[in-house]
């Protein structure tokens, strides 16, 4: 009995006009999103350019300052013959 009055008002909802739409909803949501891919492709466009400068300033660095190479010792002085 319940399943009925309950598919009854189900159907009542859905045999109910719509309310009416805006008239220019299409047009406001396609100038949102085109707004907001163009907005995601500015930030990865930037992004891509702050990982290439990363890198970059990482390959300076590298070259520069050679961390693979061992520094020489400070602390004993060279060995002279015996």
């Amino acid at each position: 009995m319940k399943a009925q009055q309950q598919e009854a008002a189900v159907r009542r909802m859905l045999e109910r006009t719509p309310p009416p739409v805006p008239q220019d909803l299409h047009a406001e949501a396609v100038r949102r999103g085109v707004r907001m891919l163009r907005r995601r492709a500015v930030a990865r466009r930037l992004m891509w350019l702050a990982l290439f400068a990363a890198a970059l300033a990482f390959m300076v660095w590298a070259w520069t300052a050679r961390p693979w190479v061992e520094s020489p010792s400070t602390t004993t002085p060279p060995v002279s013959r015996w």
